[in-house]
Formats: structure tokens, sequence, C-alpha cells
């Protein structure tokens, strides 16, 4: 019961805090997060401890599978250029960044364990990017951009992390065969989504009539393609995006437009709650991590991380103009139409650029790392990464998220520029 109480009064703070955040003009993932960490000093306040794969299986998959069926798939294959290049390129350049930071800068850092770090906190997180971007009237087609980046890079950015998990455990990096398992993986990925989709279509053609029904295998279905890929061995994150654009492309052709209002109406709210739980669930942590953590130990750690969120800002504003100065040197070349579309200026770019936010993937695959070796020692500096992950998640939520909207303004950047 007592958990049951802690449940619904952070449900309750979530809900009033969302409502506050539009009125004060603050992102209101910042004000959750900060809200979490209060919340989490109050004394006598019971830890609650997440379970990563509560995160993996419970809310991850929705909150993809939502995100990708509203993305808009034409300004999605215009754009795949530059969002591949961030989802797959840029995730293993600031996994390696980050990694080479942390082995010279960090006590106690082995080359494995930095590897671990840089793939944790590799990946930008899909909930963060859209609900700072939210309402801020970016063009249509940096929104697509950055939601498209943060669908595909967990993918890369936990497959990274697996690799590197094994290296800490002594098994060898090959990499022919390290290449050879990720396209694997995103390939298996794309098959179960694109095959449980398809199969997801076929039956709400045969019970569209049932609102109930429809809107309850629409619920269920990533969790399906998400459990049912990772059971298989292959990507759950690919899978349930690529799911979710199936469907996309079957929806409006076989359900009614009252099934349709319904099925957004409750995915709205589903979305909503698992949204604001998961950044006060992030604050929540802080304070419970800091005490596995010696004190004199805390302030070089903090710093630590603020070097780390400078090198991954660095690495990645540096990709994203030498990406925009590619496409802009393929126009040239080959002056097309589809050339043209995916150009970007740089606005744009510097926008892209900023919006490099970590989130609740990050801090699920931080404490996913396990407690023992395969031969009972203690899985090294395991308190270290989890605490440098969580104040880097902090930082580009709070700096990043809330600079944000400032940059935007500065900038004077409208829907109609480059949109």
């Amino acid at each position: 019961m007592e958990n049951y109480s802690i449940v619904i009064f952070i449900l309750a703070i979530m809900i009033g805090l969302s409502a506050m955040a539009d009125k004060i003009r603050l992102p209101y993932p910042v004000l959750l997060v900060t809200a979490g960490i209060a919340i989490g000093f109050i004394p006598g306040m019971p830890q609650i401890i997440i379970n990563p794969e509560i995160i993996f299986l419970i809310f991850l998959p929705p909150l993809l599978y939502d995100a990708a069926f509203n993305i808009s798939l034409p300004e999605f294959r215009n754009n795949f250029r530059m969002i591949s290049t961030l989802a797959f390129a840029l995730v293993f350049l600031t996994t390696a960044g980050i990694a080479v930071t942390a082995y010279y800068v960090i006590p106690g850092m082995t080359w494995p364990l930095a590897f671990a770090l840089g793939a944790i906190l590799s990946a930008t997180d899909a909930v963060a990017a859209m609900s700072i971007t939210k309402g801020l009237g970016l063009p249509h087609k940096t929104i697509t951009i950055l939601e498209g980046e943060s669908l595909i890079n967990d993918a890369s950015g936990l497959i990274a992390y697996r690799f590197a998990v094994a290296a800490v455990a002594g098994t060898s990096f090959v990499l022919w065969k390290a290449s050879l398992e990720f396209v694997g993986l995103i390939l298996g990925g794309c098959f179960i989504g694109w095959m449980l989709g398809r199969f997801l279509g076929f039956i709400l053609k045969r019970v569209k009539d049932d609102h109930i029904v429809a809107i309850s295998l629409t619920l269920l279905m990533p969790f399906v393609a998400y459990l049912l890929a990772e059971t298989l061995g292959v990507s759950g994150v690919i899978a349930v995006v690529t799911g979710a654009i199936m469907v996309s492309l079957v929806m409006p052709k076989t359900i009614p437009e009252q099934t349709k209002v319904q099925s957004k109406a409750i995915w709205d709210i589903i979305i909503f709650l698992l949204n604001g739980l998961i950044f006060i669930l992030i604050g929540l942590e802080f304070p419970y991590v800091i005490e596995s953590i010696d004190h004199e130990d805390i302030l070089p750690l903090i710093g630590y991380s603020f070097l780390i969120c400078l090198v991954t800002l660095v690495i990645r504003m540096g990709r994203v103009y030498l990406q925009h100065i590619g496409l802009q040197n393929a126009f040239r070349k080959k002056n097309t139409r589809k050339n043209k579309r995916a150009l970007l200026d740089w606005k744009n770019c510097l926008i892209i650029g900023w919006s490099g936010m970590r989130g609740i993937v990050s801090l699920a695959t931080a404490l996913a790392l396990p407690h023992r070796l395969s031969d009972g020692t203690p899985f090294p500096e395991r308190h270290t990464i989890i605490f440098i992950a969580i104040v880097v998640v902090l930082i580009t939520l709070v700096v990043q998220g809330m600079g944000l909207p400032l940059l935007v303004k500065a900038l004077r950047l409208h829907k109609t520029d480059q949109g």
C-alpha cells in the first residue's frame, strides 16, 4: 500500500507540474526531472528502484511506436541520408569520443569500461527530443530529422553497449564479426516489424467495425514486436519502429474515422503518463545514486560529466555540419529535386546539433549493467558509470533542454524556414 500511495503521489505531482510547465514556458521534462530530484531528497522517502527490464519492456515500446506512427514519412524519406548518418555513424563516433575522453581522464577506466560508458551515452533520446521540441515552431524537416534519428539510434546504441559489456567480461571483439552481427540485428528487426505490421493490417481489415478490439490490437502491437524481436535475438527497437510505420500506412485505408479519433485520444493519454513518469523517475534515481559514491569523488565525477557533455556536443555539431557540407556538394553535382529537399540551412543545422539530449534509454542501460561478471567478481566501476550517466542525462536535459527555446528564439526560426 505504501508503494501504491507513492505512485499515486508521483502521478499527481506529474500532472500538476505538466500543466504548470505550459504556463511558465519551461520544458516540462526539465521541471519533472527537477521535481523528481527534490522528491528523492524528502526525508523518509522510500527508494524507488527502477528495473531496467521494466523500462525496456513497458516504457520504450509504446513511446517508440507512437513516435514512429506519427512521423512524416515523406520528410523521413527525403532526409534519410541525414537521419541515418546521425543514427548510425554519429552513435559510433560519439561512443569512441566518450571512450577516449573517459580512458584518459577518469581514474580506473579501462578501454572496455570506457567504451561501455560511451555506448550508454551515445544515443539521443526520442522522448526528450519530442517533449522539448514540441511547441517551439520548428520546421517540419528539422523535427522529422530529430525524431527519426532518436527512433533509430537506440538500436545502434544498445548494440554498441552489448559489445562493450561483453568486452568487459573478457569476450574478444572482432570487427568483422561485430559488423555482420550489427547488420543481422537491424535486418532481423526490420523483418519482424514488417511481418507483424502486415499481419496487424490484415487483422484490422476484418475487425475494423469493432472499435475496442481494433484499438486494443494497436496497443498490444509494440509490446509483441519488441518482445518477439528480442526473444529471437534481433533489434526490438527497429522491430517496433518498422511495425509502427507499416501500421501507419495501413490504418488510414482500413479504420473508420471514429476509431482513429478514439485511438488517438487513448494513445495521447498513455504517452502523456509514460513521458511524465520517465522524467520523474530519472530525477528520483539521482539522490540514491549519490549514496553509492564517496563524497570526495562527487565533484570530480560531476566535472568529468560536464567534459563528456562538451565532447559529445562538439562531435555532434561537427558531424551535422560535415553532413550539411556533403549534402550541399551533392546538390551542386546533381541539381535534383530530391537533393534540394534534403538541404538544410545553418540555422537548422545548429538546432539539430544542439538537440542532443540524453534520456531514459541511457539511464536504463546504465542501470542494466550487471552487478557481477561471469566469474563472480564485481563489475568494475559500476557505480561510477551509473553516476556519470545520470549526471550527463540531467545536464543535457537541463542545459540543452532549457537552452533550446532560447536558441530558437535567437535564431528567429519559423516553420517556413527550410521546412
